[in-house]
């Protein structure tokens, strides 16, 4: 009894030579004819063998036998291949490689080629390796081109929709397969990768980090290199590769340091620069104003009147009435400087003088008509001579013209107490103490303005204003504009850094808070110097 391998299915072959023969064990139809070709070819030749040894005169008998199986063998093998068609071939190729695997089927002929060194036996075992290679033949001739392409679709369609990838770091939701970003050690939703400045999506290539958040590379330099807001571009680095930036006190206004020296026009009243989007009108006396403080802007003497008129009510409520009818006069800047080159006595020290408090006659040219606009400038303006003649220690009170209503108040009630302290015996005061109380009492005019344009009822830190004074300031509606502006006078005086009109005012302040204003003015009257 003889165990053949090569074939995936296993099986025993019993009997007496080629007498009778019974294969046991599972088989598809191919291996049973193929097996039993070879087992019946085996067996003849074990028989052949044995009648050589026993018995010399069987020779020629099995010799033709073995012939005639070979015969038999060859006529299988071209039944077989001809009853399995071209489109078969793949299948066939299949169950050869999974019953006859290579290296066994190596073996098994090296085997029978030692048991059975005869010629016979070389044939079948030339036989067997040529059918071998047949069937590697088969299976290689089986990938054809178009197994190729739809291997190679398969792999590309795995790649272009991967699986389940998590979830996106932005809205928290799972991301299923399509077009994602991975960055920052996380993934996204294309539409969920915005920019932190201007939170649309970041579609670029290149971006910026600043820790947890990502920007646009124009927005982040938006954010850290501030643009001018004179020329409008991007304030540059100086020598240093440091960002010099330049900004107007209390309005935030941010420039280059060029614009310093370039002669870039300020609004007289706000003292903004002039952008180059927004031109500034240009006053008659070279003096350039802003569109937003040309709306409440007083331009002639008539128009100033009503305002010239509560001052002296918030003086009176104030019970400082002025007695004395002292003429106000609105004037350029040319006959205010001259009429300030005139007067004897006064303390100017302001960088520029927009009102003045006259002693002395002099003839002043004041504006009768404001002017018309026209082409970005003033034009038709009418002036006139006025002769001022002295009765009391005071003549008149000028003030510069084409400021809003608010500080044209704020220099009128200024004036009108170095009017008021001359009218009432304060002589030869120190700049200090004079421009200082002045301003005190500018100050708390501009904080009844404020209070008044704001509805609060709650009175002044530095005075103590009586209701008719608050209320007598008011005219009509003010603008978000004119309310900033009113701040930004009231911040100007509380900031101002010379001698005279800000440390004065710091420390008049300080003694109208500590002791009021009427014990001060006693103080200030005795000893020439404000309380401690």
């Amino acid at each position: 009894m003889k165990d053949f391998k090569g074939s995936s299915h296993r099986g025993q072959y019993h009997g007496n030579y080629a007498d009778e023969r019974i294969w046991d064990g599972a088989r598809s139809s191919v291996d049973e004819d193929l097996e039993c070709a070879v087992a019946m070819s085996l067996s003849e030749q074990d028989q052949k063998g044995k009648n050589v040894i026993d018995d010399d005169s069987q020779s020629e008998e099995d010799e033709h036998v073995s012939k005639a199986q070979l015969v038999e063998d060859e006529q299988l093998a071209k039944a077989l291949q001809e009853s399995y068609p071209l489109e078969e071939d793949e299948q066939l190729a299949k169950t050869l490689q999974e019953s006859y695997p290579l290296e066994e089927d190596e073996q098994l002929a090296k085997t029978l080629q030692e048991s059975y060194p005869f010629a016979e036996d070389e044939q079948l075992a030339k036989a067997l390796q040529e059918s071998s290679l047949l069937a590697k033949a088969i299976q290689e001739s089986c990938f054809s081109e178009e197994d190729e392409l739809l291997a190679k679709a398969i792999h590309e369609s795995q790649l272009e929709s991967p699986p389940q990838y998590g979830i996106c770091a932005s809205c928290n939701t799972e991301i299923s397969p399509g077009k994602i970003l991975r960055h920052m050690d996380a993934i996204w939703h294309a539409e969920c990768f915005r920019c932190h400045a201007c939170n649309l999506p970041i579609k670029d290539h290149e971006f910026s980090t600043s820790g947890k958040h990502r920007f646009h590379k124009s927005c982040r330099k938006k954010l850290h290199s501030p643009i001018c807001d004179v020329c409008k571009n991007f304030i540059p680095k100086n020598s240093a590769g440091l960002i010099e930036c330049r900004e107007r006190p209390f309005w935030k206004q941010q420039f280059c340091p060029s614009h310093e020296h370039d002669r870039t026009p300020l609004c007289c009243s706000c003292e903004r620069m002039e952008t180059r989007d927004r031109k500034y009108l240009l006053l008659d006396d070279g003096r350039k104003l802003c569109l937003e403080c040309l709306d409440s802007a007083v331009m002639d003497t008539n128009e100033c009147q009503p305002l010239y008129i509560e001052i002296q009510n918030f003086y009176e409520g104030l019970h400082m009435k002025v007695e004395q009818k002292i003429p106000m006069l609105l004037v350029q800047r040319q006959a205010l400087n001259v009429a300030m080159d005139g007067e004897k006595n006064g303390h100017h020290h302001m960088r520029e003088t927009r009102g003045l408090c006259l002693s002395e006659e002099q003839t002043v040219t004041t504006i009768s008509r404001g002017p018309r606009m026209a082409d970005n400038q003033f034009i038709d303006m009418i002036t006139e001579p006025r002769r001022l003649i002295r009765s009391c220690e005071v003549t008149a009170i000028l003030v510069l013209y084409g400021l809003p209503r608010l500080l044209t108040g704020s220099i009128l009630a200024h004036e009108m107490m170095h009017a008021w302290l001359r009218l009432k015996g304060y002589p030869n005061l120190s700049p200090e103490v004079e421009e200082g109380i002045c301003q005190v009492l500018a100050h708390m005019w501009m904080e009844s303005e404020i209070l008044s344009a704001s509805g609060s009822d709650v009175a002044s830190s530095s005075s103590s204003l009586s209701p008719s004074s608050s209320s007598s300031s008011k005219k009509g509606k003010r603008s978000e504009f004119e309310k900033k502006l009113g701040e930004f006078f009231k911040h100007q005086i509380e900031t101002d850094e010379t001698s005279a009109y800000g440390d004065g005012f710091r420390k008049g302040n300080k003694a109208v808070v500590k002791y009021g204003l009427e014990t001060t003015l006693k103080h200030i009257q005795m000893t020439k110097n404000f309380p401690y």
